[in-house]
C-alpha cells in the first residue's frame, strides 16, 4: 500500500460513519473500519469486490445501480436506506455518494459515506405516534364536548326556559287580576316581566350558542344561514351565502365541524377584520365537501401563519385546522394585508379517524 493510500485509509478510519472509495466498475478500493464492521467481512474479502459480492444480491445490485447513476450524472446523490444489523434489528442510514474526477475532469469512481440515523428515525416515529395519540384524544374530547353542549342546551331550553315562561305567564295573570290601579305595583310587575323576558332571551341565546337545534333538525345549510343572519344583525356586516342546488344529509361530525369552523371564522371577522362583507360558499362534490369563507377586511399582518399557532394568530385558527384534520380534511388560509382573507376547508364526505390525516413516515427502498 502506498503512502497516499495509507493516508487515505487513516483519514477514512477516523470517520465514525461508514466510508468507502470505489472505481468505475463499482469495485471497492478503500473502506474504513466502520464499513468493515457493518459488512461483517474481513477487509481482504471486500477490496476489489463489487457490492454484489459483499452484500446480499438484491442490495448489491441496487448499490451498483446508484453508483452508475452518480457516475453518469456526475452529481452527488443523497438518500435514506434500511439495513438489518447483526442482531436482526432494522436500522436506518443517511447515505451520500459523490463522483470522483481525475485532473481532466473525467469521472473515475465514487466515494460514499453512510451515517446511522436510527435514533433520529425512532424519535420521529415516537413523535408521530405521540401526535397521533394527542389528535385522537382531541377528537374524542371534541365529541364529548359537543354531546355535553347538546345536553346542556336541551336542558336550558326544555327546563329553565319553560320555568321562566311559566313565571312570565304568572306575571301576566297577576297584572290582569289586580283590581286597583296602583301605579307602583304595576310598575314592579312590568319590571319583573321585563326581567323574565330578558332572561328567556338570554337562555335561548345561550342554548343556541351551545348547540343550535336547527343544526340537528334542519341540517347544516339552514344552520349556517341562521348563523350568518345572527352574525350580520350583531356586527352590521353584510353577508352572502352560496349553497349547492341540493345537498344530502351530512354525517353529524362533519356538520358539527363545518358549523364550528364557520362560527369561529365569523367571530374572527367581527373582532379583527374590519370587513364590510363576507361570502360563505358551501360546495358538495362526489367525495368531498368544500367550505370557503371570504371577507373584504384588512387581512392578516405580514408573517402571520396558521402553523405558528402563536397568541398573535389566535388559537381559533389552530382549532379550525385541527377540526378539519381530525376528519381527514385540510384547511388553507390565503390573506394579504389590506386585501381580505379567504379560508377554504376541504373535508371527505366519509369522516376519517384522527390518525388517518397523519402522514406515515416513508423510507426509500434499501439502497446504497
Amino acid at each position: 500500500m502506498s503512502k497516499a493510500d495509507e493516508l487515505q485509509k487513516a483519514i477514512l478510519n477516523n470517520i465514525p460513519d461508514q466510508a468507502w472509495l470505489k472505481d468505475r466498475d463499482s469495485r471497492y478500493i478503500l473502506v474504513n473500519e466502520a464499513f468493515i464492521a457493518a459488512c461483517r467481512l474481513p477487509e481482504n474479502k471486500i477490496i476489489g469486490k463489487t457490492p454484489a459480492d459483499v452484500w446480499p444480491q438484491e442490495w448489491g445490485l441496487e448499490y451498483i445501480d446508484t453508483d452508475r447513476r452518480v457516475m453518469e450524472q456526475g452529481e452527488r446523490l443523497r438518500y435514506e436506506e434500511q439495513r438489518h444489523a447483526e442482531d436482526g434489528t432494522l436500522r436506518w442510514y443517511d447515505t451520500i455518494k459523490t463522483p470522483i474526477r481525475n485532473q481532466a475532469g473525467e469521472v473515475i469512481g465514487t466515494t460514499g459515506i453512510s451515517r446511522d440515523i436510527t435514533d433520529r428515525k425512532l424519535a420521529e416515529q415516537e413523535l408521530l405516534a405521540s401526535r397521533t395519540q394527542l389528535r385522537e384524544l382531541s377528537a374524542y374530547l371534541q365529541s364529548v364536548r359537543e354531546e355535553e353542549r347538546t345536553r346542556i342546551s336541551r336542558e336550558l331550553h326544555d327546563e329553565l326556559g319553560q320555568s321562566l315562561t311559566a313565571i312570565r305567564i304568572g306575571l301576566d295573570v297577576l297584572e290582569t287580576q289586580y283590581a286597583r290601579q296602583d301605579t307602583e305595583w304595576l310598575n314592579n310587575v312590568h319590571g319583573l316581566k321585563q326581567i323574565a323576558d330578558s332572561t328567556v332571551e338570554s337562555v335561548q341565546r345561550i342554548a343556541a350558542d351551545l348547540r343550535p337545534t336547527i343544526l340537528d333538525e334542519l341540517g347544516l345549510p339552514s344552520a349556517i344561514d341562521w348563523l350568518l343572519e345572527s352574525f350580520s344583525e350583531r356586527s352590521k356586516i353584510a353577508y352572502e351565502l352560496l349553497l349547492p342546488a341540493s345537498t344530502q344529509a351530512f354525517h353529524r361530525d362533519i356538520s358539527t365541524a363545518i358549523f364550528r369552523i364557520v362560527q369561529e371564522a365569523l367571530t374572527n371577522i367581527s373582532r379583527h377584520s374590519h370587513a364590510t362583507s363576507v361570502v360563505v360558499e358551501l360546495k358538495e362534490g362526489k367525495d368531498f365537501i368544500t367550505l370557503k369563507i371570504t371577507d373584504d377586511g384588512q387581512g392578516m399582518a405580514a408573517g402571520m401563519h396558521l402553523k405558528r399557532g402563536s397568541r398573535e394568530n389566535g388559537l381559533g385558527l389552530v382549532g379550525m385546522r385541527e377540526r378539519a384534520i381530525m376528519l381527514g380534511g385540510k384547511l388553507k388560509i390565503q390573506s394579504r394585508a389590506g386585501a381580505g382573507t379567504s379560508i377554504e376547508v376541504r373535508i371527505p364526505k366519509a369522516p376519517k379517524a384522527a390518525f388517518a390525516a397523519e402522514e406515515k413516515p416513508a423510507f426509500p427502498g434499501e439502497q446504497k
